[in-house]
């Protein structure tokens, strides 16, 4: 196939993608939504499309929402938002690990752990859109749990393939685990060496940049870099592309450049390699419709809500339940991990396909319950006016 043929594929993706996105937006719903649906269409339309190039674009997207998560967060804030936030994700993957056990036969194996982990995670676009129903103040704890849990949800992911790879040799798994923690530590301690120390210099020296795209320019250098450290070690390269824009903050970088990077990696994220990634992942999405499917999710996301709303609990009861769908609303990266879990042998079929519909609705059925209660709010104000 040549390069026009693969050019067409990829502007046929984003354009439909980008429509369906444009349509789920004005009915309420988040944009990828949209894009996940015209992925699932498209995967009984594009028979011929050349899958290792649309595989690479979207790990390509993968990485970009990586770096645009990371810069929606400062390191401060993460670990104060993680003091509260890490506790809520062990409990919840406690709870979805023995919520999980019925569902594989009172087994206990790799399927509850990959499972746990795909069900325990948060969708960020969705804590973002729900912000204006729990404030401001609540919105980094929501986005907190989000990084933490698809960062831990990664890690048991590949934790679980290591072991699996290495049947009782547990020297090379510590062995990488060390690696990792040694390679986070190392990169915030940098950070909070040069916060304290070089702010100044790094600021005038990216003032002293003509142009926005040279600034992109040395981030891309920069987070890249680290991809392929964190990849080289034994992470998933799109960990490498969040630390670098964590660090990437704008008490460390100033405001002006900090804004002229969030821009264009905005632009670029979701302009064209976003609907790329949310298409592959509908033209991936793998389930089986019966009985046993809706009761899992229904389980599930009543468990996982309950839980949530009680834990972030206030005095206002809509309020609680607005949080608690903010924390509970999945995410996408739960169907890239199920899909690694289910090609790298360690996921059976079945678990696959109820963790990957699991997933999808539970990201329907949070911002459903963000439209009900928009729709209630308008109501009790027209009715007070």
């Amino acid at each position: 196939m040549d390069a026009m043929e693969i050019i067409g594929y990829v502007f046929v993706i984003i354009a439909f993608a980008r429509l369906l996105a444009e349509g789920f937006e004005r009915l309420g719903y988040p944009g990828f939504l949209g894009e996940i649906t015209a992925g699932m269409i498209l995967s009984a339309i594009l028979i011929d499309m050349p899958r290792d190039q649309m595989a690479l674009l979207a790990e390509l997207g993968l990485f970009f929402l990586m770096i645009s998560a990371g810069l929606e967060v400062t390191p401060e804030e993460l670990h104060y938002a993680g003091r509260r936030t890490l506790p809520l994700y062990i409990l919840t993957y406690g709870v979805m690990f023995l919520t999980t056990i019925p569902f594989t036969g009172g087994r206990v194996g790799p399927d509850n752990v990959i499972t746990a982990a795909i069900l325990s995670i948060a969708s960020a676009p969705i804590v973002l859109r729900l912000k204006r129903f729990f404030g401001s103040d609540f919105l980094h704890v929501a986005l907190s749990y989000a990084v933490i849990s698809e960062i831990f949800g990664l890690f048991l992911v590949y934790m679980v393939i290591r072991f699996n790879e290495n049947p009782g040799d547990y020297g090379p798994i510590l062995s990488s685990v060390l690696k990792d923690l040694a390679f986070v530590g190392i990169l915030l301690y940098i950070n909070y060496l040069l916060g304290i120390k070089q702010k100044v210099r790094i600021i005038r020296f990216l003032r002293r940049l003509k142009s926005d795209e040279a600034v992109f320019g040395l981030f891309m250098v920069f987070s890249t870099s680290l991809a392929f450290i964190s990849e080289e070690i034994g992470m998933h390269f799109s960990i490498g592309g969040f630390l670098a824009g964590l660090m990437m903050h704008s008490d460390l970088v100033g405001t002006k450049q900090y804004d002229r990077l969030t821009t264009i990696v905005s632009g670029v994220t979701y302009g064209i390699f976003a609907p790329i990634f949310f298409a592959w992942r509908g033209l991936n999405f793998e389930t089986e419709l019966s009985f046993v499917v809706i009761e899992f999710f229904a389980v599930i996301y009543v468990v996982r809500l309950t839980l949530s709303a009680l834990a972030v609990r206030e005095t206002d009861l809509p309020t609680n339940l607005v949080r608690g769908a903010g924390i509970a609303s999945f995410g996408v990266l739960g169907l890239l991990m199920g899909e690694i879990g289910f090609v790298s042998g360690v996921l059976s079929e079945h678990m696959y396909a109820m963790a990957s519909l699991a997933s999808v609705l539970g990201i329907f059925a949070s911002a459903t319950l963000g439209r009900i209660m928009n729709h209630h709010q308008k109501k009790r104000s027209s009715s007070a006016a």
